[in-house]
């Protein structure tokens, strides 16, 4: 249902508002490039700081860009259950092809309380949804036996899997069913991950060469592994240089110096420091991209 290469595209701002051209053109790229889903409104879409009505416009331009040529899996998460069970409901009825909801941050709850919102979430509306865990920025780590359950529950398809831990990514695959479908999140790790069994990543570096993240995909299906790890290898100072600070700041640097989208964040995010910038101007250097 959604595999292969796909983006957490970056929602582009422009004087304080949504910069609707920018955006339509960053989808197009994509998909000419070979990205197979289109991801907005994750943390590398800046869901955080975007109004509910925000939040419902960048999915719904989306939605139209994309008209069908490859799937839209719309970020839907909170830490509130409510909240996310609106999104959801907007989602689908915007028309997006699934939802992707990560485990409440901040208010930290138990596994139980992760299954009941998720269980909730999966109620509410009829549409597919994928989970995501990512602990280093929600101070809670969703565990195998977590997602085993949730697992069970028609409307959860998959899992977006960041923790970092390929051990728990192994288990999760142990205790699922074949048909679940299980996601890289951290492209640094999503080589290893797909060939233990994942089925695609979500990708942050695919804003920046979504080429070549759909063919390091494409690669490993056909089982040119060594090419694979040949391209890894090479794309790996870019992986690392997306974190060089807090995402979605050097995606949007990066995007920026590559001409494609103005250099615009909202507050707490703030523009990348001139060292850290200087290092990611030279990766980017040095791959040929600018």
């Amino acid at each position: 249902m959604f595999t292969g290469s796909m983006v957490a595209i970056v929602t582009p701002f422009k004087n304080g508002s949504i910069d609707e051209g920018a955006l339509r053109k960053l989808i197009d790229r994509q998909i000419e490039n070979g990205t197979s889903v289109i991801v907005p409104c994750g943390t590398t879409g800046e869901s955080a700081t975007l109004t509910h009505q925000e939040h419902d416009r960048v999915i719904a331009i989306t939605i139209e860009q994309v008209n069908k040529r490859v799937k839209v899996l719309a970020g839907a998460g909170s830490n509130a259950t409510h909240e996310a069970v609106r999104l959801n409901k907007a989602a689908q009825k915007l028309g997006a092809d699934g939802t992707l909801h990560i485990t409440p941050y901040y208010n930290k709850p138990t596994q139980e309380g992760l299954y009941q919102h998720f269980k909730a979430v999966a109620a509410s509306a009829d549409i597919p949804v994928v989970l995501y865990n990512v602990p280093g920025r929600t101070a809670v780590n969703m565990l195998p036996e977590t997602v085993a359950r949730l697992s069970k529950i028609d409307a959860i398809v998959g899992i977006k899997e960041a923790s970092g831990s390929l051990e728990q990514m192994k288990k999760i695959i142990e205790m699922c069913p074949k048909k679940f479908e299980i996601l890289s999140g951290e492209d640094a790790l999503t080589l290893d991950m797909m060939k233990l069994g994942a089925c695609g990543a979500i990708s942050v570096t695919a804003n920046v060469v979504p080429k070549e993240c759909a063919q390091q995909d494409r690669l490993v299906r056909e089982g040119k592994i060594a090419e694979a790890e040949s391209l890894h290898q090479k794309l790996l100072p870019l992986h690392q240089a997306m974190f060089f600070e807090t995402n979605p700041i050097p995606v949007k640097a990066a995007l920026a110096m590559m001409g494609l989208i103005s250099e615009e964040y909202r507050l707490p995010l703030v523009p990348m420091g001139a060292v850290n910038r200087e290092r990611l101007k030279k990766v980017l250097e040095g791959l040929g991209i600018i």
